[in-house]
């Protein structure tokens, strides 16, 4: 048969939510804040925030039954509630197993060791990357690598000894080498074995590999890098970015330097290494908020958007909806003891390139009228062989006639440019003879620039082989 059997207590709990008036403190120390709840003008009560209380409501449950009041409450008071950051300490929590559906990943035993502090004197912890069984630490100052599962032993000569372990973390090593990543963990790449990262107190880009970590930005940019890690940083305007990532199309780093100062004369400048030829290859026209490579593919963000590289359906030179030029500066050196006039300038490629300037070393400062004047010798414009073209009327491409064409900047013969160099330069004391009265560019040595044109084949393929000049030594 059945039997009914009373419970003789139980309690029902609910929340309660305290206020506070004037001048009356709530159970946790701090004061209400004023509120306007009407009556004379200007008049207010302090209703504190209020805080949420468990409470004993019924004993048995009963209706009507004895209640039970403020008494001891069910919360602790804590004296210090502001957070703890161990900016130089690593934790662990419980497995996660996809597979077998194990997710321990909220657990924190405070029984075991599941803590890992790194030296604090190396900054804080900024990057974090698992590779097999280690675990590479990225601080601002060091750079530094954890065993996984795994622990070192030293024998009493000091030599050491890798041994399985139940020792999550093991042993914390540090890279030889005073780099870090300072405060740059998206300047983070990796690729196979190599890391590369930016160290920007120290003026540094660095590949870690298997050698060791390498100062890759010494690679004939250590001026480059060095002015501008130095402009990244504003006191005005905040600090500004560094983002990196591995353009898997190009198997190159591509590393872009981003001022927070929007008057600054170059906001940013983003440039790719590669490991074929140890060096820093191309600068790029545009400016990215993240970079990552996805199977065969090379994106960026910008903007909120997410763009494809190198993709057959855009044309070349067009980043982020927006067309540049392709350009290219260097120096004609040979011989820079002598005083050289420069007669012409050939460059084996395609058709669609411009010489934009052919410009001589400064050749002295001096005041004409009252205006301090650096002298120098440079040439005008040089059109590409196409833009070059006019007729007998005078119609310049691509208003001009077809036949005949004239070339008034390359001439093309046997499948090469040439042209020669009209100077431009503003006449200096003594000249007899100068600007477009004469040809050729007097100087030590001559900076030039190339660069593709605005109407021949856009966005097609400009290809460039070689570059040279002819000039003839002079006499003083």
């Amino acid at each position: 048969m059945a039997v009914q059997i009373e419970v003789k207590y139980f309690n029902t709990f609910f929340l309660k939510k305290t206020l506070t008036t004037l001048g009356t403190p709530i159970w946790n120390g701090s004061f209400g804040i004023p509120v306007q709840l009407g009556g004379w003008p200007n008049s207010s009560v302090y209703v504190g925030p209020g805080n949420w209380i468990i409470e004993e409501s019924r004993i048995q449950g009963g209706y009507n039954n004895t209640s039970v009041g403020y008494g001891a409450k069910a919360y602790i008071t804590e004296e210090d509630t502001t957070a703890s950051v161990k900016f130089n300490g690593l934790i662990y929590s419980g497995i996660f197993n996809s597979r077998t559906g194990v997710n321990k990943t909220n657990q924190f035993s405070v029984g075991e060791n599941i803590t890992k502090s790194v030296d604090p004197a190396n900054g804080s912890i900024q990057k974090l990357y698992a590779e097999d069984t280690n675990l590479t630490i990225f601080q601002e100052l060091k750079v530094s690598r954890a065993l996984i599962d795994k622990d070192a032993i030293y024998s009493a000569e000091g030599g050491g000894t890798v041994t399985s372990s139940e020792v999550v973390i093991g042993q914390v090593q540090a890279y030889a080498g005073n780099y870090g990543i300072s405060k740059d963990p998206d300047s983070f790449a990796v690729y196979g074995y190599r890391k590369y990262f930016t160290d920007k107190n120290r003026n540094a880009v660095l590949r870690l590999s298997q050698d060791g970590i390498t100062e890759i930005s010494e690679y004939g940019m250590v001026d480059f890098f060095r002015d501008k890690f130095n402009t990244i940083d504003s006191p005005i305007y905040g600090d500004g970015l560094i983002v990196g990532g591995w353009d898997i199309y190009n198997k190159q780093y591509v590393l872009s330097l981003q001022d927070s100062n929007p008057d600054s004369l170059s906001p940013y400048q983003t440039l790719a290494f590669d490991e074929q030829v140890s060096g820093f290859t191309s600068f790029f026209n545009y400016k990215p908020s993240h970079i990552f490579s996805l199977r065969n593919k090379f994106y960026t963000l910008y903007n909120g958007a997410l763009w494809e590289h190198y993709s057959p359906n855009v044309l070349r030179n067009t980043f982020y909806d927006e067309v540049f030029k392709s350009s290219i500066v260097f120096v004609f050196n040979e011989e820079p003891s002598l005083i050289k006039t420069f007669k012409t300038v050939n460059y084996e490629g395609s058709n669609g390139w411009q010489i934009n300037y052919f410009s001589s070393d400064f050749t002295g400062t001096d005041y004409l009228n009252g205006v301090q004047t650096n002298w120098q010798d440079t040439s005008a414009l040089i059109r590409s062989y196409t833009e070059g073209a006019y007729d007998d009327y005078g119609n310049e491409y691509p208003a001009a006639l077809i036949p005949p064409l004239n070339r008034a900047g390359f001439d093309r013969k046997e499948n090469k440019y040439k042209a020669n160099l009209i100077n431009s330069s503003i006449p200096q004391p003594g000249e007899i003879s100068y600007g477009d009265a004469i040809s050729g560019i007097k100087g030590y040595f001559a900076t030039v620039e190339l660069s593709t044109d605005t109407y021949t084949d856009p966005g097609g393929q400009k290809e460039l082989f070689a570059v040279s000049t002819e000039f003839i030594r002079s006499s003083y």
